[in-house]
């Protein structure tokens, strides 16, 4: 029997010369481990037929979607956020597998009725700067990104001005590695394979090597829900 790719969908931000590189480090980490990937930007439908989901980094959310004020948002697309919400919500409804990266795990904490901190120190959420080199980050014995990644102490990338924190954390949601305040990885404890971190393993050079086995996990646990009819 011929073994099919996993049909995962890749939500990333408008198209754009600035985020071209960005975009493809998605892509080329996805289609390594194995993923037939639906690209999905702001404004368009979400697919009836998913194995599974990759939530990208990108922008910061409209606080209103977690009953907040604007205090310190920057480059909110609200067609994305409407896209990403949605496609989640389904995604977990359905409990195909979810990867949420950056702004992909801070949606899932919007979408699990959680906040955010609008605005942290020493962070920078532009592409180019603001990068914090997390090292020996410990993550929870047991956990799913601990199989993922063989349990040995990461070394990651955090370019985020926005955070989640035990405060501010959705419901369902279980800390899997926490730096500081700051929590950067999270799983959802009743569903089969959702799984949030605030780093960016897409770039490699930045991670190490263990870091970057998410991807491997995530494609590989999307292939048990592919079908016989594909």
């Amino acid at each position: 029997m011929t073994n099919v790719r996993p049909r995962i969908a890749l939500t990333l931000a408008r198209p754009s010369a600035f985020h071209g590189a960005s975009h493809q480090r998605y892509r080329d980490a996805l289609e390594s481990a194995g993923a037939d990937l639906v690209v999905l930007h702001p404004g368009d439908a979400v697919p009836s037929d998913l194995d599974g989901l990759c939530l990208s980094g990108g922008g910061d959310i409209e606080s209103a979607r977690y009953g907040e004020a604007d205090m310190a948002c920057s480059d909110v697309d609200t067609d994305r956020d409407a896209l990403e919400i949605e496609i989640a919500k389904v995604a977990i409804e359905r409990d195909i597998p979810v990867l949420g990266i950056c702004r992909g795990f801070q949606i899932l904490n919007v979408v699990r009725d959680g906040s955010l901190v609008q605005d942290v120190p020493g962070h920078r959420h532009l592409e180019r700067e603001g990068l914090v080199e997390h090292r020996d980050v410990i993550v929870r014995p047991g956990s799913r990104l601990a199989k993922a990644t063989g349990g040995a102490p990461l070394t990651v990338n955090s370019r985020h001005h926005q955070a989640v924190t035990r405060d501010t954390l959705g419901r369902g949601l279980i800390a899997t590695a926490v730096v500081d305040d700051l929590i950067e990885a999270f799983e959802l404890d009743d569903r089969r394979w959702v799984v949030g971190i605030q780093w960016h393993p897409e770039r490699t050079s930045e991670v190490s090597p263990e870091a970057r086995r998410i991807f491997d996990a995530f494609v590989q646990e999307a292939a048990r829900t592919t079908t016989a009819s594909r």
